[in-house]
């Protein structure tokens, strides 16, 4: 017997009769045209809603159409049918219906009036089905008999006695508040990530600081609510260190190196780094690994301990502005002065090279077929690529080149016979030569 005066025994006799199949039948019937009427519905609602209260309606529309109508009609059901026979199963299957409903609603709320939560989004629907399954225990009568059960079975842990029931509380009551410490910090953390007066190394770290302290001090509030001594802890840490010399060494070097990486600041959101071959933007510092964003647009994933034990270049540790070197070569005949004044203009019609330091042309070699002339630009976003930057570089020179006339060298050769007379060969053969 429950609080709600529930027969079990009269609900098992009904199943196996004429009348018990009756008001199955029903109820199914009242789930159909229930099904139905949330379908159109949920085809009729619009789905690229704005944030805010219109939003809001229609998700606590898709979670309560289908259940909520369930139980519209299955009340009309019972009504129709009490007249005619006793409904035990209806007087189990309503209270489990209007709990559901009101689990739904209770959380679709809590999504909206607290930070927002990925562990609550993603978890909804087992969240409701948990908590109504402990409802539906309860209303059964099965739950009071579950609990003595979980009370009878022991357990010594450190020469202290626990029950099953005390265990499983704190596991639940453990979730909970750590639930609500990580919302509380993820609270703190937007608010830190909006502080631009702190560096965003300082910004993470502290972030990350606040959730690990939030989730010990949850963890220290849920224990002894429900009769566990924290003195416990200690075999936990105990198990912890064994596990940390048995393999676990990589995976605590990772975690302390993340720390130390944020603290000391050698390496930021937002860095231009290669790191064993790989060149890209840190784009996140995680805990055990740090996320490299390569310039073609692939990430890698490198442990942390790799960043703290291995030669990281950071290009914009000190200065977030990037030199770019660009080579060009023009022939012998050619007015260097002029060639150097063009490649200067091509660079600076480009809208991502920095007015200062100014684009500037070295000589770099007189080479074999030509003069070698080195272009260097300064840019201050290096994670939009180099390879864009020297393509339109070039072509706004080459068409400066081909306007005035500067021509670039073809590979120059002389061939000679053993003798040392030259070589008579065909004359097309040698124009490209002849021509550089």
């Amino acid at each position: 017997m429950t609080a709600f005066n529930f027969d079990f025994d009269a609900l098992t006799t009904a199943l196996l009769s004429k009348q018990g199949l009756v008001q199955l039948a029903l109820l199914l019937v009242a789930f159909l045209i229930a099904l139905l009427i949330a379908r159109i519905i949920r085809l009729r609602l619009p789905a690229d809603l704005e944030p805010g209260l219109a939003k809001i309606g229609a998700g606590s529309a898709h979670r309560l159409v289908l259940p909520l109508s369930f139980l519209v009609f299955a009340v009309l059901g019972r009504v129709l049918l009490a007249k005619f026979q006793p409904v035990p199963i209806f007087q189990l299957a309503l209270p489990l219906i209007a709990s559901y409903v009101i689990i739904r609603l209770a959380l679709y709320v809590l999504r909206h009036l607290i930070p927002p939560s990925p562990f609550l989004k993603t978890s909804e629907r087992f969240i409701a089905y948990s908590v109504w399954g402990v409802v539906a225990l309860y209303l059964t009568g099965i739950l009071p008999e579950l609990l003595t059960g979980l009370e009878e079975t022991r357990l010594v842990l450190n020469k202290q006695e626990l029950t099953l029931r005390q265990i499983l509380e704190a596991l639940v009551l453990a979730i909970f508040t750590l639930f609500i410490a990580l919302s509380i910090s993820s609270l703190i953390e937007k608010q830190l990530m909006r502080a631009t007066t702190l560096d965003m190394s300082s910004r993470v770290v502290m972030g990350k600081f606040i959730r690990v302290l939030s989730m010990v001090v949850a963890l220290l509030i849920a224990l002894p609510l429900v009769g566990i001594p924290l003195s416990l802890l200690s075999v936990f840490g105990g198990a912890l260190g064994v596990g940390l010399g048995f393999g676990l060494q990589k995976i605590a070097s990772n975690y302390l190196s993340g720390f130390i990486i944020l603290l000391d600041r050698s390496i930021r959101l937002g860095d231009l780094v290669t790191i064993e071959g790989r060149h890209g933007v840190v784009l996140a510092i995680k805990g055990r690994y740090t996320v490299i964003k390569g310039l073609d647009g692939t990430e890698a994933i490198i442990p942390n301990d790799t960043l703290i034990t291995n030669t990281v270049i950071n290009h914009t540790y000190t200065d977030p502005k990037v030199a770019v070197k660009i080579n060009v070569t023009v022939a012998y005949e050619t007015d260097l002065d002029h060639a150097i004044e063009i490649l200067v203009a091509s660079a600076r019609n480009n809208p991502r090279v920095e007015k200062t330091p100014e684009p500037s042309v070295q000589l770099k070699a007189l080479g074999d077929n030509g003069i070698d002339l080195e272009l260097t630009v300064w840019i201050h976003d290096a994670e939009l690529g180099q390879t864009n930057l020297r393509s339109d570089v070039l072509m706004n020179a080459w068409r400066a080149f081909r306007d005035a006339k500067i021509s670039i060298p073809y590979p120059q050769r002389e061939v000679r016979f053993s003798n040392g007379s030259p070589a008579q060969a065909p004359i097309d053969l040698l124009k490209p030569a002849n021509k550089a």
